[in-house]
């Protein structure tokens, strides 16, 4: 690639014109004339020496009877170049950093002047414990004249100075594995070794992660905080998430999670392979990796998933410690999913899907089994419809698969589902899933069913068998989530997952999906008439703590009387769509007149659910029933939040870098009765490291006021994320915005 492709905005628009390189029109990088014209081969058609000629083949030597002595440091000279150009002054890692398909820029100091005649200079790149040439894991190239397109190569970029500093330029192939490479340059005797970091480029078009639109790449590769959905659809919860992929030590500990995960280094060419990967290697079921994930709501010996406010404190200690954190659900997953892809160069966004299906049997549809009353049997009901659950798109482009299928993928990192003998899914086409085109890799009938299955109820006959009684079309799959970009709004993107509901392209996306599932009839729906219409609410603002009520309206559309036999049952519920036992069941007789509209109110006091109580605080309302004249069955579920307080946080003076501040933390208690052992947790990238301590006892009703002492590190607008952890009272958290300014 030369340095005249455009790639949103030319290196050169970004940095400068860099000095005295020349430009052809073949898009090969060639050095000044003053070279060609010292040079021993100029006058032989000026050919260029690289390593496809050999190094046997490198330009005729000539005595040097001076001992020369180079230096190379890679974090002086045009480091910072190097840095605006491949978008990488936000990294706190020491070293080289740089995106594949950019050219950067090296500076060698030597004890003379440099001779083209006399001195005969090789840059060797070695990537992985067993480089080979053979798979673009070793590469020896020698200065040229011409840099081949899309290859490896080492030029000078101006003229040597006075100083004997040498200025070079190394070009890098946009399809390069990407890595940690030890970098050596040896001149004569003399060798300079350092290492430099090669990642992915979201700004080189001819990268397969390249993203057209510079405030996208801003938010979905260089914005190091995000928005995490959670809830029901119809109260929708946000909280803050520091994915912090440039803070010291993310890029090691993403790079080792490639290594952990047995892909091989040619293997980090391949974006699919390292989106894979890390799909793996975030939770720990079958690789030792990242994440342990449990949903019992017991965290003994280990950290509550609502407690966590960012992937750096997780990432850091599975990277120190070399063993899986404990614990993880799925917005943690998906939170280290984004700051894993992100730090790699992969435009990566968290997602999340309101009433998300877990389909076990790739039937493509939620099956639920009742008994012969309408009652769940719950030990056949191994789906489920979890109230939310996030994963992440990535934006890649897909060579593997037919044109048109490349964008956004989606890729999930909770273990639910083995893919290929592991526990990861995806990365599979958005367009796929859109158009129920489940036969294209990776693991889209999984996801179509979680965005767009029928749910289906069966019931139990006298003989034993089943019977289909009811088809609902639109109950999975709403208001699809994620950050919008450049702003903290939520922006509503279900329809890159699915047609309009109801919609013929939508039905024929559902039937087309389901010829490849283990029932493809199954979308068949029972004739019945639908003379009474059900429909449920909830008491929209309870909190955690008080009584709340529930509302069950019935309308008898017909012209004779009718009366419906009607169970309604209430169980504390993970956020999983798994249930407790219900802390509540009611059946009564409802007679309904012809054309009449009924409301059945329910109330629940606090007493009933707040022992069982999660740390979702979720209840899932179940209500059922079946007309006795006409056999219409009556089939609603909807879970519902209670809401818990926020964390306020407020800062305390200016902040300026390199100067101490603080941040005032207010936390008022619901609760009828004293916290145990609350602890809060911080998180902020440039602001403050993972940290975590102890509060103590908050007693009930009451408030209390906690002062934090942070040293901002790095200037502009950073986010301080806090939560806090204490059971029963959970999900609750806090952010601040901060303006750090210059020393």
């Amino acid at each position: 690639m030369s340095l005249g492709t455009d790639v949103g905005r030319r290196p050169e628009a970004a940095i400068g014109p860099v000095p005295s390189l020349e430009k052809d029109a073949g898009a090969q990088l060639r050095c000044p004339l003053w070279w060609r014209k010292c040079c021993p081969c100029a006058g032989k058609g000026s050919e260029s020496y690289d390593v496809s000629r050999g190094l046997e083949e490198s330009p005729p030597a000539v005595e040097d009877t001076r001992q020369l002595i180079m230096s190379l440091d890679l974090r002086t000279g045009r480091q910072d170049i190097n840095k605006k150009m491949h978008h990488t002054q936000d990294f706190e890692e020491e070293g080289l950093i740089v995106r594949r398909g950019f050219p950067f820029h090296l500076e060698l100091s030597l004890s003379q002047p440099f001779n083209p005649h006399v001195h005969h200079l090789l840059l060797e790149l070695r990537l992985g414990n067993n480089p080979q040439v053979a798979k673009g894991t070793l590469v020896r190239v020698l200065l040229v004249e011409e840099a081949p397109q899309g290859e490896w190569a080492l030029l000078l970029s101006e003229e040597p100075a006075q100083d004997r500093t040498l200025h070079l330029l190394v070009q890098v192939p946009p399809d390069c594995p990407i890595g940690r490479y030890r970098l050596s340059l040896s001149l004569g005797s003399e060798l300079q070794e350092s290492s430099v970091y090669v990642l992915f480029n979201p700004w080189c078009p001819e990268d397969v992660v390249y993203l057209e639109g510079e405030e996208e790449r801003e938010e979905y590769v260089l914005n190091e905080t995000g928005r995490i959905y959670y809830g029901t659809e119809a109260q929708i919860g946000a909280r803050t998430w520091n994915y912090g992929q440039f803070s010291k030590g993310i890029l090691e500990a993403s790079l080792r999670i490639l290594e952990k995960g047995g892909l091989p280094a040619v293997g980090h060419r391949n974006a699919v392979s390292v989106v894979r990967t890390v799909s793996a290697m975030v939770n720990s079921q079958d690789d030792a990796g990242v994440l342990v994930g449990r949903w019992s709501g017991d965290y003994t010996g280990g950290t509550s998933p609502t407690s966590w406010v960012g992937s750096v404190g997780i990432l850091l200690q599975f990277y120190r410690t070399g063993r899986p954190v404990s614990y993880g659900q799925c917005w943690v997953f998906s939170g280290v999913t984004t700051t894993v892809l992100r730090c790699l160069g992969i435009p990566a966004r968290s997602v999340t899907n309101f009433a998300s299906a877990h389909d076990t049997d790739v039937s493509l549809t939620t099956d639920v089994f009742l008994d012969h009353e309408m009652r769940p049997l719950d030990h056949l009901n191994c789906d489920s419809i979890w109230n939310f659950h996030v994963w992440n798109d990535c934006w890649l482009a897909r060579p593997d698969l037919p044109v048109g299928y490349g964008g956004w993928q989606a890729v999930d990192a909770t273990p639910q589902e083995t893919s290929s003998g592991m526990y990861r899914c995806g990365p599979a086409s958005l367009v796929a899933i859109r158009n129920g085109m489940v036969y294209l890799m990776y693991d889209a009938p999984f996801i179509f069913a979680e965005v767009n299955s029928d749910k289906v109820y069966w019931q139990r006959q006298a003989d034993g068998t089943f019977q289909k009684v009811l088809v609902q079309k639109k109950v999975v799959g709403h208001r699809i989530s994620t950050k919008a970009v450049g702003s903290d709004e939520r922006e509503d993107i279900t329809h890159l997952y699915k047609h309009p509901e109801d919609s013929e392209e939508e039905r024929i996306a559902v039937e087309t999906a389901c010829r490849y599932g283990s029932r493809p009839d199954t979308s068949e729906t029972p004739v019945v008439p639908n003379e009474v219409e059900a429909s449920l609410r909830v008491e929209d603002g309870a909190v955690v703590g008080e009584d709340f009520a529930v509302s069950v309206t019935l309308v008898n559309h017909s012209s004779e009387p009718r009366s419906l036999a009607l169970f309604t049952q209430a169980a504390v519920m993970h956020y999983t769509g798994v249930c407790r036992p219900p802390f509540r069941k009611d059946r009564q007789d409802v007679p309904l007149e012809p054309q009449q509209e009924m409301e059945v109110k329910l109330t629940y006091q606090r007493g009933e659910y707040l022992p069982q109580l999660l740390e979702q605080a979720a209840i899932m309302f179940t209500v059922t029933g079946r007309l006795r004249e006409t056999g219409q069955l009556i089939v609603l579920q909807q879970g519902f939040r209670l809401r818990t307080p926020d964390l306020r946080l407020r800062p305390l003076g200016k902040a300026v870098v390199g100067q101490p501040m603080k941040v005032e933390v207010v936390l008022t208690n619901p609760l009828p009765f004293s916290l145990a052992g609350v602890v809060l947790r911080f998180e902020g990238s440039g602001l403050q490291e993972p940290r975590t301590f102890k509060i103590g006892d908050v007693p009930q009703h009451g408030t209390i006021t906690v002062t934090e002492t942070l040293e901002p590190s790095r200037p502009g607008r950073r986010c301080l994320v806090a939560s806090l952890d204490s059971q029963p009272l959970t999900q609750v958290h806090g952010v601040a915005e901060i303006l750090v300014l210059e020393e």
